[in-house]
């Protein structure tokens, strides 16, 4: 029996998890605002969390209907097989959301939803009392427009949480968005990648990631790594499957530089801690002082953005340095994040392709300036 699965995505990346889903070999597979579903079976479950770079959560669809009253919302909610999922001992808690929906207040529904979930797991299991001792199960309601989707949480943590990244900056940018930014270039592992703006390594480390074929979630817990219906096998084997997939032999040419030299220190712990230090070279460089390694490479960056005030006119004489070294060698491909609407006058070239992205809650473009590809060996 299939399982409805669905992967959560930031706004703007639908596409890449997308094709990741597909590269998966998942089936069905059909996008929407925020989100990709497909169809799959429990070790859909295990694949999905260990190996999806750019998705938020991996969750399971329960149903999806409509319901304008709490009467609608209770029966349907009721109707729905939880036991299949949720042990006679499993604890379980209701989180919500609505938007442009009769039915809008947030606790009330997930009040509505428990109520529901307990009457149909006591007529499963014959009992009017739960312990909830065991494995935890993270349902969510949501609701827009009167269309109610019900999921179980899968993943716990969000799937930016790699395990490599213990301490970060502020205002880090998720691994999540990093690996996008990535696979939406024309990045490949035999090409060189800089970041001149690397913080604490992020995008460097989920290039090098990438390019030795490292799991993103081989190094953190998962919620469903206790759950009786998945059980413990599926897992252990998945991951034995990841470790064997690594490349160690690829050494990939990767640099990444900061102003900061306590970012550059957090960087260099972070690649060690993901497996991948011997492949990335960091300094402590400021970006006028960079010197681009070679011809055909591969810049990609996520750069201050001068939200702060008294910050933006530093920024922007940044973005014009960035510009005059890049037009340095126009071999090179340019792909930056930034909230500043201006930036291609100040980097002193129209984008190839812009891409709107939300980086946390900063909206953002994604200014692509693609170079040429290189000539044949």
């Amino acid at each position: 029996m299939s399982i409805q699965l669905i992967a959560t995505t930031t706004f703007g990346l639908e596409a890449v998890v997308k094709r990741e889903c597909q590269a998966l070999g998942f089936q069905n597979i059909k996008t929407f605002d925020g989100k990709v579903e497909f169809e799959g079976e429990e070790k859909d479950i295990v694949t999905a969390n260990l190996w999806l770079r750019c998705a938020g959560r991996v969750w399971v669809k329960m149903g999806s209907f409509r319901a304008v009253t709490f009467t609608e919302l209770f029966d349907q909610t009721k109707a729905l097989p939880w036991g299949d999922w949720i042990p006679a001992d499993g604890k379980f808690t209701v989180v919500g959301k609505s938007v442009k929906s009769t039915l809008f207040s947030v606790s009330d529904c997930q009040a509505i939803v428990k109520k529901a979930v307990v009457e149909k797991l006591k007529e499963k299991y014959h009992l009017d009392w739960f312990d909830e001792t065991g494995a935890e199960y993270t349902i969510q309601v949501g609701i827009l427009k009167d269309v109610v989707t019900l999921a179980i949480d899968t993943s716990g943590s969000g799937l930016h949480k790699r395990g490599y990244r213990a301490n970060a900056l502020d205002a880090p940018l998720k691994e999540t968005l990093a690996s996008a930014m990535i696979q939406l270039s024309y990045w490949r592992k035999d090409r060189v990648l800089l970041d001149p703006f690397c913080g604490s390594g992020t995008i460097p480390i989920e290039a090098a990631m990438i390019a030795r074929n490292i799991a993103p979630g081989l190094s953190r817990k998962f919620a469903s790594e206790n759950w009786e219906r998945i059980g413990k096998d599926l897992w252990k084997e998945a991951r034995a499957k990841a470790y064997q997939a690594i490349d160690y032999d690829c050494m990939p040419q990767i640099y990444g530089s900061d102003a900061d030299p306590d970012a550059i220190a957090l960087a260099k712990e972070n690649a060690e801690k993901a497996g991948v230090d011997d492949c990335i070279a960091f300094q402590v460089a400021r970006c006028e002082e960079i010197k681009l390694p070679c011809h055909y490479g591969i810049l990609i960056t996520n750069p201050p953005y001068g939200e702060r005030l008294g910050e933006l006119r530093e920024v922007e004489e940044i973005y014009r340095a960035l510009g005059r070294i890049m037009r340095e060698d126009m071999t090179w491909s340019t792909y930056l994040i930034t909230s500043m609407e201006h930036f291609e006058s100040l980097f002193g070239r129209k984008a190839d392709k812009k891409r709107k992205l939300f980086n946390g809650r900063i909206k953002t473009d994604y200014y692509q300036f693609e170079g040429p590809r290189p000539p044949k060996a």
